[in-house]
């Protein structure tokens, strides 16, 4: 019996994510573990009049391909990569994997060259996307390696997992536009002001947003959702800044980050764990060193720390910073092969001042 849960989540990825239209072409990716909720969202798309395309990968893909690529292969960049970057209407990505730590041993250089390699086509889809031609969302399917790294079984990750995408809810999509209305709230008032300051134990950072805009993210483009983010100036950036929550990047555990910022750019940075691999990940290209970056999480069903960014951004009370890329939309204007979140826990001591005033202290609103 097909649980009504995935069918819900599917429904709220077509119907409300990306909003598919009738005719439109929609690449459906993700694994094979993931196969219950592909096949489900493939049905939905046909519902909904769409062209479906399907992209799975099979167990272990990744790790072959790194271990056995020569340097000709991973610069090579698939034709259908290139189609979804450049042509289709909407793009559903499903995470499952089987075990999050099969890149742990590659390495650094040989997926900096992947990723600059692949540069291209994320420029592409970001460009795309601000242009209102395309529209993407990314979501999990549970797997007990997720649960393994959020120290759960997978019947709680499971039960964790579907409540924070709302798809328990008795109109799930209706759930959705309650959650947008007001994270737009809070991003409304963050609007047109001149910079931000973050403090917390071991974080004083100032970051200047004049001109920026705040982007709500209310489940369009991840699943589960629930953050408003901007791009700051990029030369503005100045303090310090401690990520309290452990993240896996790349296939390996980055956790105890520190990085301090003069002028816009990270000129220390050290970590408890992972600090080669990060140090490589900073030095991938001239934009790697600055913030593309500043998301604040409104999600309080998200109640702890997974080491899976895609949820632990959007918790309730953090404030989250990528090193890289910046989204056009925002305004931002530097560019990366980079893009990496890192989560700055604010529930125990933090507090976020817009312009001087205070908008949230120990992870709650004041506004």
């Amino acid at each position: 019996m097909r649980d009504p849960r995935v069918e819900n989540l599917a429904r709220i990825l077509v119907r409300y994510s990306v909003e598919l239209k009738d005719g439109e072409t929609c690449l459906i990716e993700g694994p094979s573990a993931g196969e219950p909720l592909i096949a489900t969202v493939y049905e939905e798309v046909l519902r909904a009049g769409g062209h479906p395309v399907v992209s799975m990968s099979i167990e272990g893909q990744a790790a072959t391909f790194f271990k056995h690529a020569s340097d000709a292969q991973l610069e090579w960049v698939s034709p259908l990569a290139e189609w979804a970057a450049e042509e289709s209407d909407c793009r559903i990505g499903i995470g499952a994997d089987t075990n999050t730590r099969e890149l742990s041993s590659v390495p650094p250089e040989r997926q900096s060259k992947r990723r600059t390699a692949t540069r291209h086509l994320m420029e592409k889809t970001l460009r795309r996307d601000a242009e209102g031609t395309h529209r993407w969302v990314y979501t999990l399917f549970p797997t007990n390696a997720y649960a393994a790294d959020a120290e759960m079984s997978l019947g709680e990750f499971e039960d964790f997992y579907y409540r924070a995408c709302l798809t328990d809810d008795s109109d799930p999509l209706g759930a959705w536009q309650r959650a947008s209305d007001e994270c737009k709230r809070l991003a409304d008032w963050a609007q047109h002001h001149e910079e931000v300051r973050v403090t917390a134990p071991g974080t004083d950072i100032r970051l200047g947003i004049s001109g920026r805009t705040f982007i709500v993210a209310d489940g369009t483009r991840n699943m589960p959702d629930g953050e408003f983010f901007t791009a700051p100036i990029e030369d503005s950036v100045e303090g310090e800044v401690s990520f309290h929550l452990p993240a896996m990047v790349g296939g390996r555990e980055v956790a105890g980050v520190r990085l301090r910022f003069e002028s816009g750019k990270v000129v220390d940075a050290a970590a408890d764990r992972g600090e080669e691999f990060l140090v490589s990940l900073l030095d991938t290209d001239d934009g790697a060193r600055r913030l593309g970056e500043l998301g604040i999480g409104t999600n309080y069903g998200i109640d702890r720390g997974t080491r899976d960014v895609l949820l632990d951004e959007k918790i309730g009370g953090t404030v989250h910073m990528a090193v890289g890329a910046s989204y056009p939309e925002c305004g931002g204007k530097n560019e990366s092969a980079v893009h990496t979140d890192l989560v700055c826990d604010l529930r125990r001591g933090g507090r976020i001042e817009v312009d001087g005033e205070a908008f949230q202290e120990n992870g709650r609103f004041l506004v």
